[in-house]
C-alpha cells in the first residue's frame, strides 16, 4: 500500500529541525513528507496569502500542513494548490501529538458517571444574594447539586427562602442537617437530598419524602449502619449509603475498605464519599488528591462525592472533581492508563518543558538582524538572543548585567521592564520545569490565566507581515517557532 504523501511548509530556521522530526515521525505515522522551504527565516510570520503565492506540492500530495501560527485563511492556500490545507501546531516540536503519536485515542471522552455535591459551608452566617452567587459559580465550575452546609446548632430561620431561590434559579438543592425544622423547611421548599440519617434521625426520613445519605452512627465500627439502612428499606426510603472516609491518621486506610465492604455487602445501593475530609484537611495542593478519590469512587461504584472549597489550597475542587470523574470514567470503561488524557489537571508542572538546543539558539543569533531581543529557558538556564548576542545564566541579574554592559545604550525603561517581566517568567518555567515560551502564559492547566499583551506582540507581527504581504514583499525575521518578541 502506497504511503500518504503530506507536504510541509516551513522557513529556512526550523527546516533542520522539522527534517529530523519527519524522518522519524513519517515512518512511525506512515506517511511520506515533502517539505518546502519558504525564503523567510521564520515559519510563524508566514501569512497564508503569501503562502499561496509560493506553494508548489509535487504530484500525488495528499494533503498540505502549514505552519501552525501563520496567518489569513486557509483557502487561499486551498485555492493555489488545489489540495486540502490544515495548520500544524504552533510548534514542530508537537508534531507528534498532532498525528496522534503522544495521545490516545480519545474520542467521545468527556463522559462521566458520578455526580458533585458542592458544599456552602455555614450557609447560614451569609446572604441569600451571597448564597446564590456562590452557587451560580459552582455551578459554572461543574457542580450537579449545590449543598446547604448548616451550623451544628441549627435554628435557620431562613432556610426555606434560600432553598426556594435556589430551586427558582434552576439549582439541585440538598440540605446538611440534623436539625428536623431545617430539614423541614428546605425539603418543602424543593430540596430533594438530605444529608444526612443515622438511627438517630431515620424514623423522620419517611415523612420528608427525598432521597437521603445514610451514615453510621459510629464511622469507625459502622455502628448503627445497618440498623439505619432496615429502618429505610421498612418505610420504602429511597438513600445513598456514605461510610464516612476519615482524614489520614485517624484512619483514612480502614475507612476506604469499609466502603469496599459496604459495595459487597450492598451490591446494588447508591453510594456518596464525602471527599472533602481529606481534600480540607491534608497540607497539600487538592488535584491530585481528588483525582485519586475519584478514581477510587470510580472502581467501586460510588456515584456522588461531596466536596468543599473552603481552605485555599482546595479553592478549584470543583473544577478539579469535573475534570477527574471524566478522567476516571474514561480509564474504568476503556481499561486505558489515566496518561496524557486530561492535562488541565496537571498544574503546577504543567507544560512539559521543549528544548531547542544551543546549536538552534546560535544559528538565530546568526541569523537575527533587528534589534529585539528573544527569551528561551532550557537546560538550568535563562537564554536572551539577539542580533549577533548569544547570553545564557541561571542568574537573571547576571544575565542582565551581561546584556547592558554588552549593548546597555539601547535599552529604555520600558523595554528592560518587558525584559525583566520575561525573564521572570522563565525563571519560574526553570524552577518548576514548565515550557516557557514568550509572549505566552505559563501553563497551570486549568488555572492558567490569559497572557496579558502590551507593546509588540504576535497580533502586532502578524498584521505587519500582512501589511508585508499585501504590498508584495517579505515578512520580517523576527522570533524562532511560536515566539515574536520585542
Amino acid at each position: 500500500m502506497t504511503a500518504e504523501r503530506i507536504h510541509f511548509v516551513t522557513g529556512r530556521l526550523a527546516e533542520p529541525s522539522l527534517r529530523d522530526v519527519l524522518a522519524r515521525l513519517g515512518p512511525e505515522a506512515g506517511f511520506e513528507p515533502t517539505v518546502q522551504v519558504m525564503n523567510i527565516t521564520v515559519a510563524a510570520l508566514m501569512t497564508n496569502p503569501w503562502i499561496a503565492r509560493r506553494i508548489e506540492a509535487p504530484a500525488g500530495t495528499s494533503r498540505v500542513v502549514i505552519p501552525g501560527l501563520a496567518s489569513g485563511p486557509l483557502a487561499a492556500v486551498e485555492e493555489a494548490c488545489g489540495l486540502p490545507v490544515e495548520r500544524g501546531p504552533d510548534d514542530l516540536r508537537r508534531l507528534d501529538e498532532h498525528f496522534g503519536r503522544a495521545a490516545r485515542d480519545l474520542e467521545g471522552y468527556g463522559g462521566h458517571a458520578i455526580e458533585i455535591l458542592a458544599e456552602i459551608n455555614h450557609a447560614p452566617r451569609l446572604s441569600p444574594e451571597a448564597i446564590l452567587a456562590e452557587a451560580r459559580r459552582l455551578r459554572d465550575c461543574g457542580a450537579d447539586r449545590i449543598d446547604l452546609g448548616c451550623d451544628p446548632e441549627g435554628g435557620w430561620g431562613g432556610v426555606g427562602e434560600v432553598v426556594k431561590r435556589l430551586v427558582d434559579d434552576g439549582q439541585t438543592v440538598s440540605i446538611d442537617s440534623f436539625d428536623p425544622a431545617e430539614v423541614g423547611a428546605a425539603v418543602a421548599a424543593g430540596a430533594s437530598l438530605v444529608l444526612s440519617v443515622n438511627s438517630t434521625n431515620a424514623h423522620r426520613a419517611a415523612d420528608w419524602g427525598v432521597e437521603v445519605v445514610a451514615i453510621p452512627d459510629v464511622p469507625a465500627t459502622l455502628a448503627g449502619f445497618e440498623e439505619t439502612i432496615r429502618r429505610l428499606d421498612r418505610d420504602g426510603v429511597r438513600y445513598r449509603l456514605d461510610p464516612v472516609v476519615e482524614p489520614i491518621g485517624f484512619g483514612f486506610a480502614a475507612s476506604l475498605g469499609r466502603y469496599l465492604d459496604t459495595r459487597r455487602r450492598y451490591p446494588d445501593a447508591a453510594m456518596l464519599m464525602g471527599i472533602g475530609n481529606l481534600t480540607e484537611l491534608t497540607d497539600v495542593d487538592s488535584a491530585g488528591v481528588n483525582v485519586l478519590l475519584l478514581g477510587f469512587c470510580a472502581e467501586v461504584g460510588i456515584g456522588s462525592v461531596l466536596t468543599t472549597e473552603v481552605i485555599h489550597w482546595a479553592r478549584s475542587s470543583v473544577r478539579e472533581c469535573d475534570l477527574a470523574r471524566r478522567l476516571v470514567h474514561h480509564a474504568v470503561e476503556r481499561r486505558a492508563l489515566p496518561k496524557h488524557v486530561e492535562p488541565r489537571l496537571v498544574t503546577l508542572r504543567a507544560g512539559r518543558p521543549q528544548a531547542h538546543g544551543a546549536a538552534a539558539l546560535d544559528r538565530l543569533a546568526a541569523a537575527i538582524r533587528d534589534p529585539n531581543y528573544r527569551i528561551f529557558a532550557e537546560g538550568g538556564e535563562v537564554h536572551l538572543v539577539g542580533s549577533d548576542l548569544h547570553l545564557a545564566s541561571a542568574d537573571p541579574f547576571a544575565l542582565f548585567a551581561a546584556l547592558e554592559a554588552d549593548r546597555g545604550a539601547t535599552l529604555d525603561a520600558s523595554h528592560a521592564f518587558y525584559l525583566g517581566y520575561e525573564v521572570a517568567k522563565a525563571v519560574t518555567a526553570l524552577t518548576l520545569g514548565k515550557d516557557y515560551r514568550q509572549d505566552q502564559a505559563l501553563d497551570w492547566g486549568h488555572l492558567t490565566r490569559p497572557e496579558i499583551g502590551h507593546g509588540p506582540s504576535r497580533a502586532a507581527a502578524r498584521a505587519a507581515a500582512d501589511a508585508a504581504s499585501a504590498r508584495g514583499g517579505t515578512p520580517g525575521n523576527d522570533g524562532l517557532g511560536a515566539e515574536e518578541p520585542r
